[in-house]
């Protein structure tokens, strides 16, 4: 009777050990997971931060770009010639339409 009651006695410390062990491994792996996550969302707050600048960059250019075309529009010989859909232009009335 007393060596049984010694032998269940050692079985429930190992499984408790055992228990205590595989707990300890698992919050470990729960926390490192988290830190995995956060450093993620860290990152992709950047990137996110990054992209909005080159966004608001290339708004600014598309709005300067069609700036520049509508003046460039008002004055470009191409656009008023009443043959330019019938002929192909020369290559010195293109590049006179060209910035200099």
């Amino acid at each position: 009777d007393v060596f049984q009651s010694h032998e269940e006695d050692d079985r429930k410390v190992r499984r408790r050990e055992k228990n205590r062990v595989a707990a300890q491994r698992s919050r470990k792996k729960q926390t490192q997971k988290a830190d995995k996550l956060h450093e993620e969302y860290e990152s992709l707050e950047q990137e996110n931060t990054s992209l909005k600048r080159e966004i608001g960059k290339l708004t600014d250019e598309m709005k300067h770009l069609s700036e520049v075309l509508k003046d460039h529009e008002k004055i470009c010989p191409l656009l008023h010639c009443t043959m330019n859909f019938m002929t192909i232009p020369r290559p010195d009335a293109l590049t006179s339409c060209l910035p200099r």
